[in-house]
């Protein structure tokens, strides 16, 4: 495999993975990002921890979608993050239902 057939492997996952987000984000209510995951979820908890001068983020994710172009499955029951990084967490807007 040269580095070109590499570069277009990765960017045809790439282009999978994006189209399979923009079906799954309307089943999710919140969008998680960290310094390493791209995280959609139905619940989340944020807990701020500060030991000895130094602060980390705690999250708990349940019914999740992963962002990961090299993960076998993306959809997962839980997951738990602890980071020093920033953590974004935004509410999806929810479209009006239609009668």
């Amino acid at each position: 495999m040269t580095p070109d057939d590499l570069e277009r492997y990765e960017a045809e996952i790439e282009l999978h993975l994006y189209k399979e987000y923009k079906d799954v984000c309307p089943m999710f209510t919140y969008v998680v990002e960290t310094e390493r995951r791209f995280y959609l979820a139905n619940s989340v908890q944020c807990t701020v921890h500060d030991a000895d001068g130094r602060t980390h983020t705690e999250l708990e994710l349940r019914d999740v979608w992963v962002w990961d172009m090299y993960r076998q499955t993306r959809f997962v029951a839980s997951v738990r993050v602890v980071t020093f990084k920033d953590v974004n967490i935004e509410e999806l807007p929810r479209p009006d239902i239609l009668p």
